[in-house]
């Protein structure tokens, strides 16, 4: 699918508000709402939109210790792995990598048990190395860059 300008406008605008009426929506692009609509429905049907999704701020939550783990894998098979990451409530993102390691996760937690709790359950898998954020800087939660 090729997108146009006007794609990229309604993906800006959905994602500073994905519950914006189409109506309105229409109203800051000059279309009518019904035009938007068959837009966005072209755009979850093509795969370009995939979700919709609720950001919430997990420091509030009491998640107060975030963790960026590199992992360095004992063996190659990395099904179990892949499997365990998936299940763990604390996994945020898992990202296969070249360079340094052979993962890095992005860890949320309330606690340092917690966390230490996590790292021991992690080691049957592969050693790691560990970098606690100190303070975030930026969320990616809009296209700006589009």
């Amino acid at each position: 699918m090729e997108l146009d300008h006007i794609d990229y406008q309604i993906l800006q605008l959905l994602s500073e508000n994905a519950r914006i009426q189409w109506k309105d929506l229409g109203n800051q692009i000059h279309m009518t709402g019904q035009a938007v609509g068959n837009r966005i429905k072209k755009l979850e049907d093509n795969g370009v939109i995939q979700s919709y999704s609720l950001v919430i701020d997990e420091l509030k939550l009491g998640f107060s210790f975030t963790a960026f783990v590199i992992i360095y894998m004992k063996t190659a098979n990395h099904k179990e792995f892949i499997h365990f990451v998936q299940e763990q409530n604390e996994v945020r993102e898992v990202h296969r990598v070249s360079g340094e390691g052979c993962y890095h996760l992005k860890i949320k937690v309330k606690s340092q048990n917690q966390l230490n709790l996590f790292l021991n359950d992690l080691l049957k898998y592969g050693n790691y190395s560990i970098h606690l954020s100190i303070q975030e800087i930026k969320q990616q939660t809009s296209l700006k860059s589009i």
